[in-house]
């Protein structure tokens, strides 16, 4: 059984999406990162250094950060093929839009944000224009990132772009983009992560 430590309105949907398309048997731990005391819990400090969600444990492995969980989770349990094999030519790409959202779409949200300077040239990310260019071209003529398979790059790109939409920050003409979401929002194991994600009602 794996845990998952992870708090509601967090990138711990990521993770739950994942887990549920992956078919693994899982419980949820909710860590308040915000609590000091929780992040004492040996657990948790073992599977996350820098004290944040999501994190899992699954039997002698303890890990954090949403991308490196996604490819281990598509990658140790391979039934739901949610990712390339090893020595696939499709290995590449695969991991190029895997981490998309970590090394290019999350910088340039927080340029969206005003949290961080655009610059195209000395940025490794380029720009937010850049970004949402490359990414719908991509989309532009395929149900998934990688053609016709969903795989576990298309939950952190399609988390990425939900946020986009719940942040404000979607672009006007991001047709490809908004349907995208929709595909990725009909998918059950989103759902379910949606639904465990949401902050509890009063």
């Amino acid at each position: 059984m794996i845990t998952l430590f992870t708090f509601p309105q967090t990138r711990g949907m990521r993770a739950i999406w994942m887990l549920e398309e992956a078919g693994c048997e899982y419980q949820i731990e909710a860590f308040d990162i915000r609590d000091a005391t929780a992040k004492s819990h040996p657990g948790f400090a073992a599977a996350s250094p820098l004290g944040k969600v999501p994190a899992i444990v699954d039997g002698d492995v303890a890990m954090a950060e949403s991308a490196a969980i996604c490819l281990y989770l598509a990658d140790r349990y391979s039934d739901a093929k949610l990712s390339p094999a090893a020595d696939s030519p499709q290995r590449g790409e695969f991991l190029f839009w895997l981490m998309y959202t970590p090394a290019v779409m999350e910088p340039c949200m927080a340029e969206a944000f005003g949290t961080a300077k655009a610059n195209r040239v000395s940025n490794g990310w380029a720009d937010f224009g850049s970004m949402i260019d490359a990414l719908t071209a991509r989309l532009s003529d395929r149900t998934w990132v990688m053609g016709e398979d969903f795989s576990a790059a298309d939950v952190m790109l399609g988390s990425s772009v939900n946020f986009l939409q719940l942040f404000g920050i979607m672009p006007d003409n991001a047709e490809v983009l908004t349907d995208y979401l929709k595909r990725c929002a009909a998918r059950p194991a989103f759902q379910a992560a949606a639904a465990a994600s949401a902050p509890p009602s009063d």
